[in-house]
């Protein structure tokens, strides 16, 4: 599915917005996409908004574009308007694990809020975007004049600590297979669409885009959503999924199923 070119930039009101209920989309098992954070405005009076948009520089940013560069210096955070940023870090070896995808009235950056310091991770355009630069040093003044505003950037840090540590856990506790299992039931949660034939997942993920999510190579992706295909559990339409078995994904997901000598062959291939 192709996304448009964003239009004139203008200030879209996340504080309220309805695709600002759904928080993330990790490889957690904290269910994060229903119960994420709160937007960074929630709870501001129209003025104290106002204030916060005020001080910021706005950025718009075509697909693939980079919002900011692990290892470089950092000054506040980004308060995502529109699209979706994906957020990763790359090993020196230049192996990337995706930390997580993040939409509209999350914050990324970091992990620094108030301070100068160094990204230690990297953030890009997943698809077309528009994000607000709040440099840390207005947003010190402005938390200090509005506690609403420091009680949101607090529970939205503590969200990405609980979801960044149960990647950790997921990563080292569960299969790869259960992995992929997990990223395509939140893929089908968050983009899914209803169809005739099952759940169509109505946004771009390419193959190598799920390996980064679950720390697998893009061959072994491709060889297993070949093998889900083959068990009815998916099918493929051009680059979108449709998911035909939801309860298959969730018994692989919980070690219910892909025992054995399937699970064994599926490691051998990670």
């Amino acid at each position: 599915m192709s996304e448009a070119r964003p239009r004139r930039a203008r200030f879209v009101d996340v504080a309220e917005s309805s695709t600002a209920r759904i928080g993330a989309m990790l490889t957690t098992s904290i269910e994060p996409q229903r119960s994420g954070p709160p937007p960074l405005l929630r709870g501001l009076s129209d003025q104290e908004r106002s204030e916060v948009v005020s001080v910021g520089a706005r950025r718009i940013l075509y697909k693939g574009a980079t919002l900011f560069s692990q290892g470089r210096p950092q000054n506040g955070i980004y308060l995502i308007e529109s699209g979706r940023i994906k957020v990763f870090y790359a090993a020196p070896s230049g192996r990337a694990i995706t930390l997580a995808y993040w939409h509209p009235g999350n914050f990324v950056g970091g992990p620094e809020v108030f301070d100068h310091g160094v990204h230690v991770w990297s953030g890009v355009a997943a698809v077309n975007s528009s994000v607000l630069h709040l440099p840390g040093q207005e947003l010190r003044k402005m938390v200090a004049r509005m506690p609403k505003l420091g009680v949101n950037i607090i529970e939205g840090l503590a969200f990405k600590g609980k979801c960044y540590s149960g990647m950790a856990q997921m990563l080292g506790t569960r299969s790869a297979t259960e992995r992929l299992a997990y990223v395509l039931l939140q893929l089908m949660d968050l983009y899914g669409v209803h169809e005739d034939e099952g759940v169509l997942i109505a946004a771009n993920f390419t193959h190598a885009d799920i390996s980064n999510m679950i720390g697998a190579t893009r061959q072994w992706v491709t060889i297993n959503l070949q093998r889900f295909a083959e068990q009815g559990i998916l099918n493929s339409r051009r680059s979108h999924l449709v998911i035909q078995d939801p309860t298959a994904l969730f018994a692989i997901r919980d070690g219910l199923e892909g025992k054995g000598a399937t699970e064994q062959t599926a490691s051998a291939q990670e």
